[in-house]
């Protein structure tokens, strides 16, 4: 059971990119799945999540209105789409599944994690 994160890569400010993060395994399909984010020197934060069935999107004030998080329909790949990039969104970004979703915004609730996936927006 295993998720894999890919997209990453290099843009310039104001482009756009779209991660993908796909997951092995029937299970997948009903978990919570969430995006978090880290720069170099920082802590990992949270990006964005949904619930499994889609009815429920939260994102981190600095990323809404230019990220949108979204699945295929079989449930078992979801993106990032990532427009309107700014310098301060450089990070390494990780996806990570949920199957409790008591709390989105908590990295602690999420197991597993995929590998990240290196974003560097240049200015």
């Amino acid at each position: 059971v295993q998720l894999q994160a890919s997209g990453g890569g290099l843009v310039q400010a104001g482009g756009s990119l779209r991660l993908s993060c796909a997951a092995s395994g029937d299970t997948f399909s009903r978990y919570g799945r969430g995006w978090f984010r880290q720069a170099p020197g920082k802590e990992r934060e949270f990006v964005a999540a949904r619930n499994w069935s889609g009815n429920r999107l939260y994102y981190a004030d600095s990323v809404k209105g230019r990220f949108t998080i979204s699945r295929d329909g079989a449930g078992k790949t979801v993106y990032l789409q990532m427009n309107s990039l700014k310098p301060d969104d450089t990070a390494v970004y990780y996806c990570a599944a949920d199957s409790k979703w008591s709390n989105p915004f908590d990295s602690a609730q999420y197991d597993p994690w995929g590998q990240g996936t290196l974003v560097t927006v240049s200015s």
